[in-house]
């Protein structure tokens, strides 16, 4: 009888397949269901890994398994959401622009609006770094982040005239950082201000 072949190795872990693992990570991280402590353990293990069966591990208790008894829908174990991109550019003049619900945000998000109304819903977005940059070319309008607790905004490097910024504490207290978000660029005749979940304007 012929020998039996030889195991077939793991199957090898693209770049795109430990950005998706990674990416549940800091999901899970911000809404509590890994401490800091894990996921900085979690993280390690994910850039590390080779094969996808070093990956699997470390999302297991985090995801639904589809037809599972008693399996939990948690917010990413639905349709996947596309991979995170470097930049992000959002253009438009003399209308609105609103990014809300379950979408992945960028490294770098440039915002080139004239005369427009701009929300952007930061709170069930999926966080691809611990970083995000917001460059903005703005000329008029209003511009509103809405805010998870976690989440940092710092505005130092943001150039404004004729214009008015109201950015105001973290409403989660002592809850440990989970995404800073850099405002860079300009703003001219326009207004910009945070809003935190759950409240209302």
């Amino acid at each position: 009888m012929p020998a039996d072949p030889p195991a077939s190795p793991g199957l090898r872990a693209s770049d795109a397949d430990r950005d998706r693992v990674i990416e549940l990570l800091h999901a899970a991280v911000a809404d509590g269901r890994l401490d800091p402590v894990e996921f900085d353990e979690r993280l390690d293990a994910a850039l590390a890994a080779r094969t996808i069966d070093a990956l699997t591990p470390l999302i297991t208790d985090l995801i639904a398994v589809p037809g599972g008894d008693g399996a939990l829908t948690l917010p990413f174990a639905g349709t996947p959401v596309e991979p995170p991109a470097e930049l992000l550019t959002i253009k438009e003049r003399h209308g609105s622009v609103r990014r809300d619900g379950r979408w992945t945000l960028p490294h770098r998000l440039a915002l080139r609006t004239a005369w427009c109304d701009v929300m952007l819903d930061l709170t069930n977005a999926v966080r691809s770094a611990p970083e995000l940059v917001i460059e903005l070319r703005v000329n008029g309008g209003n511009v509103e982040l809405v805010l998870a607790p976690g989440m940092v905004v710092n505005a130092n490097e943001l150039s404004v005239r004729h214009s008015m910024v109201a950015i105001s504490g973290d409403a989660g207290g002592n809850t440990p950082e989970t995404l800073h978000v850099r405002l860079v660029g300009r703003m001219r005749h326009g207004r910009l201000a945070t809003r935190w979940q759950g409240t209302h304007r």
